[in-house]
């Protein structure tokens, strides 16, 4: 089971991103329609009275479905420079203790986006009346537990990497420079 268990864990995370990925994509599509529409109606004359609420809180559930999708591929900010100058076990307490502290705020932010939900039962966005407000800050939870669900995934292929001393950081750079390079060759 623990086999069936670590060749499963790899499809989970390709296909968790691919949904992540279309889903983020499909927003980021969505939002520029609705930016180019708003700019032609108000060009035209006919402004949309909606374009700034729905715009304001697509752009939130991109940045919410974009974390996630950052998470599953450990693609956030760090500094794994001072993690790898550690000793080995040192190194993975800190890990363990970095990733305790990321997990315990994104539970929290689930509670609290859960909470906030009841709060605004009954509301609905100014510009269209038919929208619960309910439906477009549902995207805190979500998107807290979609964070621990990637950060979750893409723990066992971390600690792999940070026990091996491996950086990710500077493996994605040297991609970033080794592909800049062969671009410059080509041109030459």
């Amino acid at each position: 089971m623990n086999q069936l268990s670590i060749s499963l864990l790899p499809r989970i995370v390709t296909i968790l991103g691919k949904v992540l990925e279309w889903i983020t994509i499909s927003l980021m599509v969505l939002l520029t329609f609705v930016v180019i529409s708003a700019v032609i109606a108000r060009l035209s004359g006919q402004s949309f009275s909606w374009y700034d609420e729905v715009a304001a809180i697509m752009l939130a559930w991109i940045t919410y479905y974009g974390s996630a999708l950052a998470a599953l591929h450990r693609r956030h900010i760090g500094f794994d420079t001072v993690l790898l100058a550690m000793p080995v076990k040192a190194r993975l307490a800190a890990l363990l203790a970095g990733e305790a502290i990321v997990l315990i705020f994104f539970v929290l932010m689930a509670r609290a986006g859960l909470q906030v939900l009841e709060v605004l039962e009954g509301d609905t966005l100014i510009s269209l009346t038919w929208v619960p407000v309910q439906f477009t800050q549902s995207i805190i939870p979500i998107g807290a537990i979609l964070f621990i669900l990637c950060q979750l995934l893409s723990l066992p292929n971390y600690w792999k990497v940070t026990a091996a001393g491996v950086s990710l950081e500077h493996a994605e750079i040297e991609e970033e420079v080794e592909a800049e390079m062969i671009k410059n060759k080509d041109r030459n």
